[in-house]
């Protein structure tokens, strides 16, 4: 029986992979066994034992753009295209490739959009919080600040929290317990809505919570990806 330690710790040592571009136990955990449906964050793996060439990465790219295919969220088409085209199964999608920190801009397009905005830089793939952007500016620093108004350059992104709000009515429409779906229901009304929510699973049930944070991460992830597919780039391959 896999229980949830053994799931955090897959997840965790997925991640750990995917961040140091270690596409051999990337493939290795994939291979292990049945993954949990984190597609976006596997495809991310995947893609990264593809360009290092690691056998049996073919074999799991196309597994992968199934099970994204079959999913249909929010850019999971756009992940299941570069997969194919990485594998030579299909064309590669005409998109620029950066180097982009995928949750550093989640952070930022999923936050307050009153105090949440950054930048894009369209030519290395850094992205820019707004903290960051106004000490280059403001502060001063040892070289000179980059002209973020530099239209070809940069892409102003700017935070929505509506996502996020619909990411939890749909979750709970996935949720078992009717009665911790009525809970859950009543959490997001109002202000708080999102601490009230994961405090509400946190104390009903923690398999629910995990879920709900791999559930949560992977929308956030596909719609990353969406939004710089919408600027005419994708995630480059460690």
């Amino acid at each position: 029986m896999v229980t949830r330690e053994d799931r955090r710790d897959w997840l965790r040592q997925l991640r750990g992979a995917v961040y140091r571009g270690d596409g051999a136990a990337i493939v290795g955990l994939l291979a292990a066994g049945e993954p949990l449906p984190v597609w976006q964050l596997i495809g991310d793996g995947v893609a990264t034992a593809l360009a290092h060439r690691v056998d049996g990465a073919a074999r799991l790219a196309a597994d992968c753009a199934t099970a994204l295919r079959g999913r249909d969220w929010i850019g999971d088409v756009e992940l299941a295209e570069q997969l194919d085209g990485l594998a030579g199964t299909g064309p590669m999608p005409l998109l620029r490739p950066l180097s982009v920190d995928l949750e550093l801009l989640t952070e930022i397009l999923e936050g307050d959009p009153l105090t949440t905005r950054g930048a894009l830089d369209l030519q290395t793939g850094e992205v820019w919080p707004r903290l960051a952007i106004e000490y280059a500016e403001e502060d001063g620093v040892d070289v000179e600040a980059p002209d973020f108004e530099d239209g070809d350059r940069f892409r102003w992104v700017d935070g929505d929290s509506r996502d996020g709000y619909r990411d939890m009515v749909d979750f709970i429409d996935t949720v078992a317990d009717a009665r911790l779906g009525e809970r859950l229901r009543d959490a997001i009304r109002g202000r708080g809505a999102f601490r009230r929510f994961a405090d509400t699973l946190g104390r009903s049930s923690q398999d629910e919570l995990s879920r709900w944070f791999e559930w949560s991460g992977e929308r956030k992830r596909g719609r990353a990806r969406a939004w710089l597919a919408d600027v005419g780039c994708r995630v480059a391959s460690r």
